[in-house]
């Protein structure tokens, strides 16, 4: 298996401050220091295809290798090789079972696909920030009443662990032709129906495993 990392930084917003000779952008201005990283692995798995047509057994050995990677929503499959178009009916049916469409084209991976294979590409986005938290400079006493090191390190790492697709902090989603109220509906309700998970009965109905926090296999 063949691992490559590419990584994607996001630039933050930032609030214009009054210029001090001697200090920082982060000493005057509201931007914090440290900001998501989104990080993209890719995983290769190459299955025997004679003419474009998977071999008996390679669908099974598929949906192992995709079990074993704990496939799941944030993930995004291609298939490469010269018998892609032919092979990717079949490969989508095993990633259907997932939830999970196989996307057109494929990114450029390492080694060469041997004749008579197909190459299945698992693309998968990490999302963290990077230094926090930071402590370096003591934030009390501060008086030239400037910004923590430590600044912006929960809300960012709160926001990089929450997010369920991590791409989503690299750009927005185009909006359907039409528009569900049940969908924007979903979150609220299940914030509103999911028990509380703080105190004793809360954590008896819905205890949090590995199943509920999973995060794509990080």
């Amino acid at each position: 298996m063949r691992t490559k990392f590419f990584i994607l930084t996001i630039a933050p917003l930032m609030v214009a401050g009054c210029d001090t000779p001697g200090q920082t952008s982060a000493d005057r201005a509201l931007s914090p220091v440290h900001i998501p990283v989104v990080s993209s692995a890719s995983y290769v798995y190459d299955l025997n295809a004679p003419g474009g047509s998977l071999a008996p057994g390679e669908a099974e050995r598929l949906n192992g290798w995709f079990r074993t990677m704990n496939l799941g929503y944030g993930d995004s499959v291609y298939v490469d090789g010269p018998y892609a178009d032919a092979a990717r009916g079949q490969v989508a049916r095993v990633t259907g079972d997932y939830g999970i469409l196989v996307e057109p084209g494929a990114p450029v991976t390492a080694g060469a696909i041997q004749p008579g294979s197909v190459r299945v590409v698992v693309e998968r986005r990490r999302a963290d920030v990077p230094g926090c938290p930071d402590w370096g400079r003591p934030s009390q006493p501060d008086f030239g009443n400037r910004t923590s090191t430590n600044y912006g390190c929960g809300v960012n790492s709160n926001l990089a662990m929450q997010v369920a697709n991590p791409e989503d902090l690299l750009h927005g989603r185009s909006g359907g032709s039409a528009i569900d109220a049940a969908t924007g509906a979903k979150a609220i309700e299940l914030y509103r129906s999911w028990p509380l998970t703080a105190v004793t009965e809360g954590k008896a109905r819905r205890p949090l495993d590995a199943a509920d926090t999973k995060k794509g296999g990080n």
